[in-house]
């Protein structure tokens, strides 16, 4: 159990160091070797915890997005809470860790433009790492029509409104640099609460 344990405090600090190898570089330039002595180990060891460099920011983006799906669900549950109360802590909640992990956001959108420069479309890599967060949207939507407490809107239409919100915070915090996200967390109380009745 300790062996396991260190391994994944181990897995950690490569992650932190990575992800500063991936901001001074970009994910072009950053390499597993970069990685590996950025960390202080060799590439032999460094292979032991991940086998590339794409695994390396695959699992940071994967880790991010289950702290977020965990925030998400606690907020779900609590039954004390109305449908756009729900809504808008969920956003507000995303929104928190977007800005607690910026440095991964900026990453990540360097990784988008390069795979865009390549003629891959990122488009469907973004849907698989945010198709759940889609549907808890959605069904955050339904459910709010279903009590009663939400107008009777169309879901989709609703859905893109509420991601728009989503992809307006990531590009505040990494193109325009924004310190806090306080004008967009007001704007999105605002419209979530047109949808109430």
């Amino acid at each position: 159990m300790a062996l396991a344990v260190e391994h994944d405090k181990r897995r950690q600090k490569i992650l932190e160091k990575a992800l500063a190898v991936f901001m001074d570089d970009g994910f072009e330039n950053a390499t597993f070797q970069k990685i590996a002595d950025r960390c202080g180990i060799t590439r032999t060891i460094l292979y032991l915890y991940f086998k590339n460099k794409r695994e390396i920011f695959s699992y940071s983006i994967k880790q991010l997005l289950i702290k977020v799906e965990e925030h998400i669900n606690v907020i779900r549950s609590d039954e004390s809470l109305r449908s756009t109360e729900k809504i808008i802590k969920v956003i507000l909640s995303i929104f928190k860790q977007m800005e607690h992990n910026r440095q991964l956001l900026c990453v990540i959108l360097d990784y988008l433009l390069h795979l865009s420069k390549s003629d891959n479309s990122p488009e469907d890599r973004v849907r698989r790492r945010t198709v759940r967060l889609h549907r808890i949207l959605s069904s955050m939507v339904i459910d709010g029509i279903k009590l009663g407490e939400l107008k009777k809107v169309n879901v989709k239409t609703a859905h893109d409104y509420l991601y728009g919100f989503i992809e307006s915070a990531i590009f505040q915090l990494v193109v325009l640099k924004r310190k806090n996200l306080d004008e967009l967390k007001q704007a999105v109380t605002f419209a979530v609460n047109q949808l109430a009745y």
